[in-house]
């Protein structure tokens, strides 16, 4: 299950925490499972949060659980700490050599994501939640760093059927 993408099924299209949320996978055991969701961005960006870091990145809401915690994916495949989640993807790793690197301009805005909080689930809670049809799991074949608005939209195209019909759904449909 990690490096893969945990998407919301179109029956929670009006949920305001997860509907049309794009979940990337980073960690999932026996007891707890861990992703954040890659495509809802706040009105923070790192800048304001880190001001000695010069770059204008927006923060995401990763989920909402530990809300006032950054966390962080990137495809620094060097950065110490990290943890590999997918191919060329990683999750966290030694907060200082990566703002050494962003300073230096060795890692490019596209390869890096920040995130406030993370979407967990305690045991047997997810495959509950999956069971039930609310969340669909897939490969990720995807670029999680761009387009972030369109990306539950492409997916939802991408997996056809009625599935494509909720690609040009409107956000909020009860206010049509």
């Amino acid at each position: 299950m990690i490096g893969k993408l945990l998407i919301a099924h179109p029956s929670l299209l009006g949920d305001p925490e997860f509907g049309r949320s794009v979940i990337i996978m980073a960690d999932h055991n026996e007891e707890s499972s861990l992703g954040f969701v890659v495509n809802q961005p706040t009105h923070y960006s790192l800048h304001e949060l880190i001001p000695e870091l010069t770059i204008d990145l927006p923060i995401y809401q990763g989920g909402p659980v530990d809300s006032d915690s950054l966390f962080y994916i990137h495809t620094l495949k060097d950065l110490p700490n990290a943890q590999a989640i997918g191919k060329n993807l990683f999750w966290g790793g030694d907060l200082e050599t990566l703002q050494e690197a962003i300073i230096k301009k060795k890692i490019a805005p596209h390869q890096l994501r920040f995130f406030l909080g993370y979407s967990g689930w305690g045991k047997g809670q997810l495959r509950q939640e999956y069971n039930e049809k609310s969340w669909l799991l897939i490969k990720n074949n995807y670029n999680i760093f761009e387009n972030e608005e369109q990306i539950w939209r492409s997916i939802m195209r991408d997996m056809g059927g009625e599935y494509a019909l909720y690609a040009t759904a409107p956000k909020h449909p009860g206010l049509n």
